[in-house]
């Protein structure tokens, strides 16, 4: 028996295979020997006209085999009946007509030959399907082989200097590091480390960077698994492939484990209609196998999840998953250290202002900001440039936020007016705006998320803004409209978008926040029969119908009020909108600087925000 080498080439594999294949195909095909099932009576006929060559008695079936001339009229390869009882006058009748008879012994048994054939076929399909199981092709049927990536050695290459902006959840985790290292120092004092780790945070804030470079740190083994690979349609499966994936750990500790997204096999258990069986037995396995195992075994289980409030609660009891960790969107300080760490494989002008790039990217996650450096180089090097200048950054800046430009979409010139005359409403009232933030590039270019321009603000960090910043925000999102009214005595399906945003954030003003000068301090969640939680957490019911009236009465009143404000400084900026607007016309795309400069050519410079 020869040994199946790892390196094996794939050539060679693809033609075992095909060999294989092609043997098991030829055995199926010996042994389907066409067989026309017929009435008895029939057969007697057909040996009666001399359509018979051979036939094979048995005590339940008659196998009859056709002559040449009766085949080449179309008889099949040989006839089938079954008498209702023995016929003693069919072998005088077959002595007769000179066919050939034998019996099968009496058992029924098939011909040793056939027997033969059917052994082949069956010893040809179990051994194609365990070729395809060896080489991974059946791993993820009936409970093959779990995909568990090993990044031991890769996780060894990552360490902590690798990720940056979320300094403090470094330092939480320099607790498991120290654990991993010197378990001693924990054991000797009676303490023991957590067994499990969730971080929960946005999609791309850099869980899993973090939980690889916690076991590059402590340099130990590093087991990857995402939970969705837990469960399949087949019942046992996921359970099985839990108890395999901590065997490996327990062979190798110390080490860690890292399951992504966790939400995937570690919602909560409903146990009614519609429940998941499969899903629900994974997850007792992984709560049974997270019990299962002391602190002091140097096993750490780390997951990561951007859907918290569905794990199941016994996932996250003292014991299991007992701390939890928060890894936020980085502030700027924060963008610019992740900036700094990905611009280490970027060749960058000299006059690149990293800086600047972290203040225009407010809301970024370390997942967005190095697909922003990878855009700007990309963009540098489709225009043969040698190095990533401020151009492309902003380039690129534009086409993460408002998507890629969309050439082939033109504009007639009455679209092209309506939309630069709809966007530098909205810059002049973000600008007129004191809490607002300053305007940074408008834009009459269509984009390929669907808007036809677009107008950009820099935004600070901020964790709790007031009512009149909120308010400022309603009058930003309906400048465009006021414009459109006072230039041309009618507004457009542009501002669609608008409306949408400001009334989602006007209903969240007096529903969620309490903002309402009518309604009080109350909040309020879904319409008159949907249910809210209460202070206890439970469920109560929702605004009665009069009150969720007061609720749209008290939005449109917001939004009236806004939209009336937008218009004023719109009107009292006449002569700077129709400025800017017919610069937008000439140039499509207006920086801060062009911006401002006809902002005090034609406004009141007194109110210029700077």
């Amino acid at each position: 028996m020869t040994a199946r080498l790892p390196g094996r080439p794939v050539a060679h594999r693809s033609r075992w295979w095909a060999l294989a294949a092609a043997a098991f195909a030829a055995v199926l095909a010996s042994c389907g020997v066409e067989q026309e099932q017929i009435p008895y009576s029939e057969l007697k006929q057909h040996v009666d006209r001399g359509d018979v060559a051979s036939v094979v008695v048995g005590e339940r079936r008659i196998v009859a085999t056709p002559t040449e001339d009766a085949r080449a009229a179309g008889a099949p390869e040989a006839w089938r009946a079954s008498p209702a009882r023995p016929d003693p006058g069919l072998i005088p009748l077959l002595e007769r007509k000179g066919v050939e008879y034998d019996g099968e012994g009496g058992s029924g048994a098939p011909h040793p030959a056939q027997a033969l054939l059917v052994l082949l076929a069956a010893g040809s399909l179990m051994a194609l399907v365990l070729y395809l199981r060896r080489n991974g092709l059946l791993a993820g049927i009936g409970g093959g082989a779990l995909d568990v990536r090993d990044a031991g050695k890769r996780a060894r290459g990552v360490r902590y200097a690798d990720v940056a902006g979320i300094d403090e959840v470094k330092e939480e985790l320099e607790e498991v590091v120290s654990f991993l290292k010197k378990p001693e120092r924990f054991t000797q004092l009676g303490a023991r480390a957590p067994k499990g780790v969730l971080l929960v945070g946005s999609p791309g804030t850099g869980k899993t960077l973090l939980a690889r470079a916690t076991a590059g740190e402590a340099g130990v083994p590093f087991y990857s698994v995402s939970a969705s690979s837990f469960v399949e349609m087949f019942v046992g499966v996921g359970a099985r492939r839990i108890r395999k994936l901590f065997e490996k750990a327990r062979a190798n500790t110390p080490c860690i484990v890292f399951i992504d997204e966790l939400d995937a096999v570690g919602k909560g258990r409903s146990g009614g209609v519609g429940s998941n069986d499969e899903r629900e037995q994974t997850l007792n396995q992984l709560l049974v196998e997270l019990d299962g195992f002391d602190s002091a075994d140097g096993i750490v289980v780390m997951a990561a999840t951007n859907r918290p409030e569905v794990l199941d609660s016994a996932l996250l009891r003292p014991g299991r998953f007992d701390r939890r960790i928060t890894v936020n969107v980085p502030d700027r300080q924060g963008r610019l250290a992740i900036l700094d760490v990905h611009a280490r494989r970027i060749r960058l002008a000299a006059s690149v202002d990293l800086g600047s790039v972290a203040g225009s990217t407010t809301g970024f996650a370390g997942a967005d900001l190095a697909n922003l450096l990878n855009e700007a180089a990309l963009l540098a090097a489709r225009a043969g440039c040698e190095e990533v200048g401020t151009a492309h950054l902003d380039a690129a800046i534009d086409r993460v936020l408002a998507g890629a430009q969309r050439k082939g979409q033109l504009l007639n010139d009455k679209e092209r007016r309506i939309v630069a005359v709809h966007e530098t409403g909205h810059a002049i009232v973000a600008e007129r705006s004191g809490t607002s933030g300053p305007v940074r590039k408008i834009s009459i270019v269509p984009r390929t998320v669907g808007a036809l321009g677009f107008t950009q603000q820099l935004s600070e960090d901020r964790n709790l803004l007031q009512r009149d910043e909120l308010l400022d925000r309603l009058r930003v999102l309906l400048g465009g409209r006021a414009a459109e009214e006072v230039v041309f005595g009618q507004v457009s399906t542009g501002a669609a978008n608008d409306l949408e945003r400001a009334t989602v954030l006007a209903r969240r003003m007096v529903c969620e926040f309490g903002m309402s000068t009518t309604l009080g301090p109350v909040r309020y969640v879904g319409g008159p029969t949907a249910p809210h939680l209460g202070d206890g957490g439970g469920e109560g019911p929702g605004p009665s119908a009069g009150t969720a009236a007061d609720i749209d009465r008290e939005i449109r009143l917001l939004l009236e009020e806004q939209a009336a404000a937008a218009r004023a400084l719109v009107e009292a900026d006449r002569a700077a909108l129709g400025a800017i607007a017919e610069a937008l016309l000439q140039k499509e795309d207006l920086d801060r600087d062009e911006f401002l400069e006809h902002l005090r050519r034609h406004g009141d410079c007194s109110a210029v925000t700077m």
